[in-house]
């Protein structure tokens, strides 16, 4: 297989300065991107600002022959998410690639979990999100090409205690990513999600000792794929942990249809309702939102038969 590239594509990765965001960044740049580093320097709670991260990540893309710029703009506005994708407009004339990784961490059960805690989580992660594609998609759109990869967690597909705020903004990062790819399709943008496992200042107080090597550069390949105009999928999720990478899916039982229910019929057909044997997998491109429905009103009718 020939090596892929990002010559002449113009990458733009937010939260970039460290963990997971810098091992993209020098990846794509390593692969012939031009490298949009954006990351305000905050720390894990999302307090302060340091330009010294994402200054760092440049000089050393720099360093290797590589080709990047600084942009310490935060996700968490509209005009910090406006700007972050004019940095790579004014610098580049051009973006390719939207890498959406930056976060924050403010773990907190729900009876402790401030209404600040929750906002301001939501406010870098999902609303981040939504900040920086809704500046770069109409981009890519008119110019017919885009690659959008948005980050979740198997917080965000499983849940976990104390991170009520993290758990909602990764899960809503999927139904995002769902409409873009579904937007995109017709104009060549496709969207994915990374559901990343690494170890990364997030994992600061976890004893790892027992862990297997899981760094970021071993999640760093799967979102270059994902990046890369030979890019195959659109609408799905891959999971990255350990140098494990898999597909997660949205899934229905086929279910059981009646014509009309009670309560206890509910709970007697609760086995049949829940039987996985011969599950659904919509595809979300084309029409996963259209098949759901036809799927289950041909059981209706079939029902009436």
């Amino acid at each position: 297989m020939p090596e892929l590239r990002f010559d002449d594509r113009v990458a733009v990765i937010t939260g970039a300065g460290r963990g997971l965001g810098r091992a993209y960044a020098l990846l794509l740049a390593a692969q012939g991107a031009k490298v949009v580093v954006n990351d305000p320097g905050v720390s894990l709670r999302g307090d302060g600002a340091d330009t010294g991260p994402a200054d760092e990540v440049v000089k050393e893309i720099a360093a290797a022959g590589g080709e990047a710029v600084a942009c310490t703009e935060s996700v968490a506005t509209a005009e910090g998410g406006q700007a972050i994708i004019e940095s790579a407009l004014d610098h580049y004339g051009r973006i390719d690639v939207l890498v959406h990784n930056a976060g924050i961490h403010r773990p907190a059960s729900l009876t402790e979990m401030t209404y600040e805690d929750f906002e301001d989580v939501l406010d870098v992660h999902l609303r981040g999100a939504f900040h920086v594609v809704r500046a770069a998609f109409p981009r890519m759109r008119d110019a017919g090409y885009g690659r959008v990869v948005l980050t979740s967690s198997i917080g965000g597909l499983y849940g976990n205690h104390k991170v009520a705020n993290y758990a909602v903004s990764k899960a809503g990062m999927i139904g995002l990513s769902n409409v873009v790819a579904l937007e995109g399709a017709d104009a060549g943008v496709k969207c994915n999600v990374i559901v990343p496992g690494a170890l990364t200042r997030m994992a600061e107080g976890i004893d790892t000792s027992a862990y297997p090597p899981m760094g970021p550069e071993l999640a760093a390949p799967v979102v270059g794929w994902l990046a890369h105009e030979s890019c195959s999928i659109t609408g799905e999720m891959l999971v990255t942990i350990a140098g494990r990478v898999a597909r997660a899916f949205i899934a229905e039982t086929p279910g059981v249809y009646r014509p009309s229910w009670s309560i206890e019929q509910v709970g007697e057909q609760i086995d049949a309702i829940r039987d996985t044997g011969d599950p659904w997998v919509l595809p979300v491109v084309p029409s996963a939102h259209v098949d759901h429905i036809r799927n289950s009103f041909a059981m209706a009718t079939q029902g009436r038969q």
